[in-house]
């Protein structure tokens, strides 16, 4: 792909932090936003990532660091990935185009990585929450500093929201909530009408009035007082919008559009200066704001891999296999086919999970829930108990949001609910946050629990169908991010006896038992572990739980050393086989048995082959560690 020359960009040059921003006019701001827009998109195109949602509050951002104080003044912005033109703005901007990349900026708000960043926001629907705690913080130490919490794509969808705005109402602490709608999802903004009347709400002579008509209402007694001001507020309500919000305990203001820089700043200097206790001002934006391509396509462009900036197009490697998404996608479709009773549930991620496309075969039987993970766990489970086959496809670092549901609403009550995992494992570009390390520890522990992990894309689609037919309770598939190894596929899925692995080949020696997409390592490590005279069976377990205690016991009997080798964190598979040797007493013979895990740290960011690398879970870490179980006995082999 050719390369595109740089934008051109002489008031954004001369802007590298917040106080550089202040020292432009105002009116040379709706330019500079412009060129911000356009080293966005540059920036983006040369790594990848999440382009939409940063180009729809290219205005806001500046209007933001043009009229507060930061990083004096804290600023949230949930989900984080709307950050990309504040880490631009608050000197970043010669690293962006590390983003990220190994070594390079996150993609999302990190504390360790900019004082502008006062808290990470990966996961959404936080920053109220957070926002909150440093406004009472704030008070308890008698600080004048403004908290903004920027809440927008979608994080509004989620019950945790709600629950700061209800705290933050009672509470009555000065919080600054500007809500980013970019979908039109709740209204849209009414012109020179709209921004009249949020200047006027927003103003001194409004909150003045308010003032002494608070004063005035109070000498009739709490009661009344709480009746006229809920009364007058309602009645506001019905003229600007945001009753919901008022009833929560929040002044409202907006809608307003957001894409006005003659409107937005006006509104955050009044509520800068004027405002007491919590403030939501509700901004419009357009999603892919200023690049045609993103407008045309905001679900494409929600995330990108490397495009070319003129004509949009994203350049992706040929792929050689299916990815497994799409695996699961085009199984889950089969067997809908022939099961009416089979339903998707996805928590706002239908493409990302496939469920797109399952919506597009059965839109009857398919359930985006929003942003809302444990919302999406117990209706799965309401379902289930009507008999129907839910599948509640969530990613695996998302279903952690919803333990607590899985734990009560299914597992006790022995629901059977499908749950096939996406991006188990490492993730790649997404770093830390999204990295699945925890699922087969966190629910392998659950009574009744089946938990499977797919070696291939040829055995995700026989776990589908055996998900589809297992009704005894709660069953869990996990998968990871990316294309399958390009095994043969068949036409349709098998269903797998449940607690029984398979061996793909036969040794005397060393016993690989893998545990999900490692077992292609764990293969080119038996060829050479073999040709080092080290003879070497290899085993897919293709169950956590219950644990194939047949295989375990003969590769335990019938080997010297043993490594189990999963993508996922200690606690899990590698743990429940040590739990079953030692009970067994099948480790008083010398066995010598060693657990690959992921290492115990958050991994940043990187190519996933270096972090198997680091994480010793490639081929030649596989080998490393076989080599050092046996000792001076495998180095005389080698040699």
């Amino acid at each position: 792909m050719a390369a595109n020359p740089p934008p051109q960009t002489p008031l954004l040059d001369q802007a590298r932090t917040p106080a550089d921003l202040k020292k432009l006019p105002e009116s040379k701001l709706p330019q500079l936003a412009e060129e911000l827009r356009s080293e966005l998109v540059d920036a983006v195109s040369h790594t990848g990532g999440h382009l939409g949602a940063g180009l729809g509050v290219v205005e806001l951002t500046v209007a933001i660091h043009y009229v507060f104080d930061t990083p004096k003044d804290r600023v949230i912005w949930d989900v984080g990935h709307q950050a990309y033109p504040h880490k631009i703005l608050t000197g970043r901007r010669d690293r962006i185009r590390t983003l990220r990349q190994e070594g390079g900026l996150s993609g999302f708000t990190k504390r360790v990585e900019s004082e502008y960043d006062p808290f990470g926001a990966a996961h959404s629907s936080t920053s109220i929450s957070a926002g909150l705690g440093m406004a009472v913080a704030r008070d308890l130490s008698g600080g004048d500093n403004n908290v903004i919490a920027v809440i927008g794509d979608g994080a509004m969808s989620a019950g945790m929201a709600y629950e700061a705005l209800n705290n933050a109402g009672a509470l009555d602490a000065r919080l600054i909530v500007i809500l980013n709608d970019n979908d039109m999802s709740i209204a849209p903004p009414s012109g020179a009408m709209s921004a009249y009347l949020a200047r006027l709400a927003s103003g001194r002579t409004y909150q003045g009035i308010r003032d002494i008509g608070k004063k005035l209402t109070s000498y009739l007694g709490k009661t009344a007082d709480k009746a006229i001001t809920r009364a007058v507020e309602h009645a506001r309500g019905y003229v600007t919008g945001g009753t919901l919000f008022e009833e929560l305990g929040f002044f409202h203001i907006g809608p307003i559009d957001g894409h006005n820089l003659e409107h937005l700043i006006p509104v955050l200097r009044n509520v800068r200066d004027h405002g007491d206790g919590p403030v939501l001002i509700h901004v419009v934006t357009q999603k892919g704001k200023g690049y045609a391509p993103a407008e045309a396509a905001s679900d494409k462009y929600h995330g990108v891999g490397k495009f070319d900036v003129i004509t949009g197009a994203q350049a992706k490697p040929a792929a050689n296999a299916p990815s497994y998404t799409k695996v699961f996608a085009q199984s889950l479709i089969q067997e809908a086919r022939e099961d009416e009773r089979i339903v998707g549930i996805t928590a706002a991620m239908p493409s990302g999970t496939g469920l797109d496309l399952f919506g597009e075969a059965f839109p009857e039987r398919m359930f985006d829930v929003g942003i809302a993970e444990q919302h999406a766990v117990t209706f799965a489970g309401g379902l289930a108990s009507e008999g129907y086959k839910p599948f509640a496809a969530i990613y695996s670092t998302f279903l952690q949001r919803a333990y607590d549901q899985v734990v009560h609403d299914i597992a006790i009550q022995g629901l059977p609910v499908r749950f096939p995992i996406d991006r188990a494992g490492y993730v790649g570009a997404d770093g830390a946050t999204h990295c699945g390390a925890f699922d087969v520890a966190y629910l392998a522990t659950l009574p009744g629990f089946v938990v499977m992990a797919a070696a291939d894309e040829a055995e995700l689609r026989h776990m589908v169908r055996t998900a589809v037919d297992y009704d005894q309770g709660p069953i869990a598939f996990r998968y990871p991010r990316g294309n399958g190894v390009g095994v043969d596929m068949p036409e349709r899925g098998a269903v797998l006896a449940i607690g029984r692995g398979r061996v793909l080949r036969e040794g005397t020696k060393v016993a690989l038992l893998s545990l999900g997409t490692r077992l292609q390592d764990c293969l080119a490590a038996a060829d050479e572990l073999d040709a080092a005279g080290l003879s070497t069976t290899v085993a897919d377990a293709r169950f956590a739980k219950p644990l194939d205690r047949d295989l375990i016991t003969r590769l335990a009997r019938e080997h010297e050393v043993l490594v189990t080798v999963e993508e996922g964190a200690v606690g899990g598979f590698g743990s429940h086989v040590l739990h079953f040797l030692a009970h067994e007493g099948l480790l008083e013979n010398g066995l010598k048995v060693r657990p690959l895990v992921l290492p115990d740290v958050f991994t940043d960011q990187a190519k996933p082959e270096r972090m198997y690398e680091w994480a010793g879970l490639d081929r030649a870490g596989i080998v490393t560690t076989v080599f050092a179980a046996l000792g001076a006995q495998a180095r005389a082999a080698r040699a």
